[in-house]
């Protein structure tokens, strides 16, 4: 097999042997039967590997696509779920419990950050720093310190955190390090080379692409050592250590929340990705030929790409991902024509959600962070007249046009 992704990506399936469809097959059943008791017997204690039992715990549609997502990813196994955030919470309450402690960005995802206010709550403590300056990220480790946990580009900043740094760190302290690469996606980063031991992927947004199919992936890249994991239950602690990990959030994080990835969802993401690259490829160049285009207009304050020079992560940007993929925001100089300008724009669809197929808008202050409150958004560096751009695969000259008229 060729190594060019997009090669890998038409093929990766296999298709359907028993038939000879392109495509994986869809297994909508929810009961898998075994000819003897033995053998479901085996599943139950794990003897009886790659053996289905309950849909809640995955099918034969979704192993497929975890095993995409594992090749994709460069890791040793992955788990799909119904959401990105389904992924994340069974991971934070399947390897935290109260007293632990973890470090993050203080400027990840807002759905995230609410969540993380849920695990204070439950008795998790938190510190939120800035993930681009790895002495900061150091100077929160306590000795209670569990995990480290930054998105590949935050949402909607794009700021970029010091992956390279933050990977070095935990493997200097034994942390598990968790990296967000929704944005990115291994198209343009494999977390993996900064030492992450668990990735995320929120399947829905550039992997899936098309904006049908909810979804989301924890990926163990296989550079943790699970054996000195303190929060491992004694269930687990049998066999190989690799497997240590994946195997108890896929009991408690997946059997028993029930944070389930559907066969038909499975399979819309699995056609999705097939074309994440072209995507992704053309969504990029947009991206840049925009903010290159909005950040010469009169009317705008501040553009936020990381492949423009004037980023603060420019040089990261191109260094680990060669491309700034789709998500950028602006600032209007007078915020006070905000719903104005946004109301004139055409062909940018107004509404929430990321990466698809067409360019979507969305104010950032008063909708996906208006609960966080003013004085949390300015400590995130969220101004109050910020937009957030997900850019889809209309023409550039297009979106440039458009955007002319609208801020005419």
């Amino acid at each position: 097999m060729s190594d060019a992704l997009s090669t890998r990506l038409v093929h990766a399936t296999g298709g359907d042997a028993q038939f000879g469809g392109v495509h994986a097959t869809i297994h909508p059943s929810v009961q898998y039967a075994h000819e003897r008791v033995e053998d479901l017997i085996g599943v139950f204690q794990g003897t009886n590997k790659g053996a289905f039992n309950y849909a809640r715990q995955g099918t034969p549609t979704t192993a497929v696509l975890e095993r995409v997502v594992t090749e994709l990813e460069g890791g040793v196994g992955s788990i799909s779920f119904a959401t990105g955030m389904a992924a994340l919470s069974a991971l934070f309450l399947t390897l935290l419990k109260a007293g632990d402690h973890l470090v993050t960005s203080s400027r990840v995802f807002g759905n995230t950050n609410s969540f993380f206010q849920t695990l204070e709550d439950l008795g998790v403590a938190v510190s939120r720093v800035d993930a681009g300056d790895v002495a900061a990220v150091r100077a929160a480790v306590r000795p209670q310190t569990r995990m480290v946990f930054v998105e590949t580009m935050a949402n909607p900043s794009t700021r970029i955190p010091d992956l390279e740094g933050i990977g070095a760190l935990c493997r200097e302290l034994g942390l598990l390090y968790v990296v967000d690469n929704t944005v990115t996606s291994p198209a343009l980063c494999q977390p993996k080379r900064f030492g992450a031991g668990l990735v995320m992927n929120s399947l829905t947004k550039t992997i899936a692409g098309h904006g049908e199919a909810l979804g989301g992936a924890i990926t163990d890249t296989g550079c943790f050592d699970w054996a000195g994991y303190p929060n491992i239950f004694a269930a687990y602690r049998k066999g190989d250590a690799k497997g240590w990990g994946l195997q108890q959030i896929r009991k408690k994080g997946l059997r028993d929340m029930g944070g389930t990835l559907s066969s038909e969802a499975a399979h819309r993401i699995l056609v999705g990705m097939e074309t994440l690259e072209l995507r992704l490829t053309r969504s990029s160049d947009t991206a840049l030929a925009l903010a290159r285009h909005l950040a010469a207009h009169p009317a705008i304050a501040a553009v936020h790409y990381p492949m423009l020079e004037s980023h603060p992560e420019h040089q990261r940007a191109r260094d680990w991902f060669g491309s700034g993929s789709w998500m950028m925001a602006f600032e209007l100089r007078d915020a006070a024509k905000l719903h104005e300008v946004i109301n004139r724009l055409r062909l940018p669809l107004k509404a929430t959600g990321l990466a698809d197929t067409r360019t979507l808008i969305i104010p950032v202050a008063p909708t996906i962070f208006w609960e966080m409150g003013a004085e949390a958004r300015a400590a995130m560096g969220i101004a109050e007249g910020l937009v957030r751009l997900s850019v889809g695969l209309e023409a550039a000259e297009d979106l440039m046009a458009d955007f002319d008229q609208a801020l005419a």
